[in-house]
């Protein structure tokens, strides 16, 4: 018999892994306006005055939020978007490389183990699995975590106040599983994915992927792109052996039930361009952003 979402008044929430919801606000509005008008360059004070906020205060909210200043996440994103480059071809991240960013070699991308479930699983569409699940605000809005006794199962993204059709989303990948509402199950796993300072080789983050086989082959060749660069749809299809079949990998990539762990936001398109995303083109910039932050950071 299926556990369905409880019908309350609202979504429990977990406040304590990351900033209270507030200050996502306040950073999500400030990595749009980044996004959108990063060729202005605008300043912290425009920044400020564009989310309400004194300039020294959006300086230390953002800081404790991202581990950079606004100011270098604007670089980190302007890189990412080098006008110059990309006007002569080059793709987005390669044009990062290229105006002088360096590698992640001294920060080490996200260590996940994973197995993937049978085709028998998957065709039961979920039957005699329980999945647990929590929503848990993070560094990309409020994370909706989901997790079985053998690892992380799913992860998507979703604004304040979209909770329910965020839940409706997942539960339908597999609508025969039963699930219950445990933010004591998933709550190590959001203190885990978000904080790069437990990203460690030595205990690394067990996922179970559920999906079709193809799936499996797309989201195992998403896995392969290291934090910082970026890989086509067609060359994704190159990788797995199935050249011609650069379309399905889109729409594989847009069925990844595991965002940011499996990181599909690497995925674009031919031209290099940023393509669309299923949580939301903007998130999809904030993340590339926040990683080549990262990378910048640790550089």
């Amino acid at each position: 018999m299926n556990a369905h979402m409880p019908m309350k008044a609202s979504i429990a929430l977990d406040t304590d892994i990351t900033p209270d919801g507030t200050d996502y606000e306040v950073v999500r509005k400030v990595i749009e306006k980044i996004s959108l008008d990063y060729r202005d360059q605008p300043s912290l004070e425009t920044l400020a005055e564009a989310v309400g906020d004194t300039p020294n205060g959006l300086q230390k909210l953002f800081t404790r939020w991202a581990g950079l200043t606004p100011k270098s996440f604007l670089q980190a994103v302007t890189l990412d978007h080098a006008r110059r480059l990309l006007d002569e071809g080059m793709s987005v991240l390669d044009a990062t490389y290229e105006v002088g960013m360096s590698g992640p070699g001294r920060l080490h991308d996200l260590f996940v183990t994973h197995e993937a479930m049978s085709p028998g699983d998957y065709k039961s569409r979920g039957a005699g699995l329980t999945i647990r699940y929590g929503f848990h605000l993070s560094p990309f809005g409020v994370a909706l975590i989901m997790v079985t006794d053998r690892g992380l199962a799913g992860l998507s993204f979703n604004d304040a106040g979209d909770e329910r059709a965020a839940f409706a989303d997942m539960s339908g990948r597999w609508p025969n599983a039963a699930y219950v509402e445990d933010m004591s199950a998933t709550a190590p796993y959001a203190a885990r994915i978000f904080d790069p300072a437990k990203w460690r080789s030595d205990q690394p983050l067990r996922v179970v992927m559920i999906g079709t086989d193809f799936q499996l082959r797309v989201w195992e060749a998403l896995l392969r792109i290291p934090m910082g660069k970026a890989c086509t749809y067609s060359a994704i299809a190159q990788s797995i052996g199935t050249p011609a079949a650069s379309r399905a990998v889109g729409a594989a990539v847009g069925a990844n039930p595991l965002s940011f762990v499996v990181p599909c936001h690497r995925a674009l398109g031919k031209s290099g361009a940023l393509t669309g995303y299923h949580w939301g083109l903007t998130r999809k910039r904030a993340i590339l952003g926040w990683e080549a932050g990262q990378i910048s950071a640790a550089s």
